[in-house]
């Protein structure tokens, strides 16, 4: 099936209404329809906040995560409109993709 993947970019710790912002994005991808996402955290990154690295004394929270989706094309596109009427100035990207499931 093709489709588009989008990929927003968060910060550990990172809140919206009180929760984690991959939980809430998790319950705006459900409400869209979206079968599941997965969030990941970084080891390192840079951007508009400076460089954050994984370190042993760095403890504060503040490594870079990513949040990531697939499904059908509209359904991202809604997923991304939800966010930004949220009032959330996440980056994201996304791009086409074709997904499946193995063994059927």
């Amino acid at each position: 099936m093709d489709g588009l993947c989008v990929r927003f970019y968060t910060q550990e710790g990172m809140r919206h209404q009180g929760r984690p912002i991959y939980d809430w994005l998790f319950d705006q991808a459900r409400a869209q329809g979206i079968a599941g996402g997965t969030a990941f955290r970084a080891h390192a990154g840079f951007g508009r906040h400076g460089l954050h690295q994984d370190t042993f004394f760095e403890l504060a929270g503040t490594l870079p995560e990513c949040v990531e989706f697939f499904a059908e094309a509209d359904r991202i596109q809604t997923l991304i409109q939800a966010v930004s009427e949220a009032g959330l100035a996440l980056p994201y990207l996304s791009y086409a993709v074709a997904f499946g499931v193995t063994g059927r």
